[in-house]
């Protein structure tokens, strides 16, 4: 049980700092993840067949409680399994009650313009401090391609090549991925690395390792108020959300998106589909025969049929 509250605590501050969970949602947390670690008798090391005793311990609650502590332990386990501190994800024996998914917070288009507007405006200065070029870099990568917060911090300084526009990730479950680069972001990152230290190993060096995701929170944070954004409203994880949600709007693919932001399971990537609706209904009135039908009616003077 010792393991068991080390892990969540990373976890837990993980949650914090790449996801902007609040302070009630991090408590919640613990206190599902406490319960069923009590329940199995340690989640560290619980085994498929021990997390399926959940499903009977639980059974006299409400199903939007289920999919709570189901969620989190989901999460965990991940996280786990992400930080290579678990080899296999034994959450498939969780309960699945099925209950409304709640949509990803995300930013217009707009708001994601006035934070690059502002970091364009640091860099205009006759010497920018070598703080806003990693931010500039930061930025980039994160809405420019749909990094996760873990991934982008961590990524090893000969990551990016001046003359391949991609990079290839290790994601969740070791899984690798390719990952398309914009002509911006290595440009910005091209810039940064004039100012990394020459014997460092990591891209984006902190101390001795590299910048916490804890960092990266604040950074974000801290450029969204600057530009007149609610902080509460962005994330690294916001801006993840932002690029899949500004590229599905853009037309992009949906097996294409959920290649890039490395998704093992297509219904996890479905979800950026709400923010689709307005352009398909934008697409039905403008594209489909009844619109002219409608239209000719109208110019005849005629009631649409």
């Amino acid at each position: 049980m010792a393991d068991d509250d080390a892990l969540i605590d990373r976890f837990l501050e993980m949650m914090a700092a790449e996801r902007g969970a609040s302070r009630n949602t991090l408590l919640a947390y613990r206190a599902d993840l406490n319960g069923a670690a009590a329940i199995v008798g340690g989640l560290v090391a619980a085994s498929k067949e021990r997390l399926g005793d959940l499903a009977v311990a639980w059974a006299a609650l409400a199903a939007s409680s289920v999919a709570r502590k189901s969620s989190a332990l989901r999460a965990f386990y991940a996280f786990l399994e992400e930080e290579g501190l678990r080899l296999d994800n034994p959450t498939a024996a969780l309960p699945r009650p099925v209950t409304r998914r709640s949509l990803p917070k995300i930013l217009s288009t707009a708001e994601v313009d006035s934070l690059f507007a502002l970091i364009d405006e640091r860099l205009a200065v006759a010497h920018p401090v070598p703080h806003d070029r990693r931010l500039s870099a930061l930025i980039e990568l994160l809405y420019g391609s749909g990094l996760r917060a873990t991934e982008l911090v961590s990524l090893p300084r000969r990551a990016l090549a001046s003359d391949r526009p991609f990079l290839i990730l290790k994601g969740k479950g070791g899984r690798e991925r390719l990952v398309p680069i914009s002509d911006r972001a290595r440009a910005a990152v091209a810039t940064w690395l004039t100012h990394v230290p020459l014997d460092s190993p990591w891209l984006f060096p902190s101390g001795k390792s590299y910048l916490s995701r804890i960092r990266l929170y604040q950074l974000v944070k801290a450029l969204a108020a600057a530009a007149g954004i609610a902080p509460e409203r962005v994330s690294p994880h916001v801006l993840r959300h932002a690029f899949a949600t500004h590229l599905l709007e853009g037309g992009a693919d949906l097996r294409a998106l959920q290649s890039m932001l490395g998704h093992a399971d297509i219904g996890t990537t479905q979800i950026y589909t709400h923010v689709d609706s307005r352009r398909l209904i934008e697409l039905v009135n403008s594209r489909h025969p009844l619109a002219t039908m409608v239209q000719r009616c109208v110019d005849d003077g005629a009631s649409p049929p």
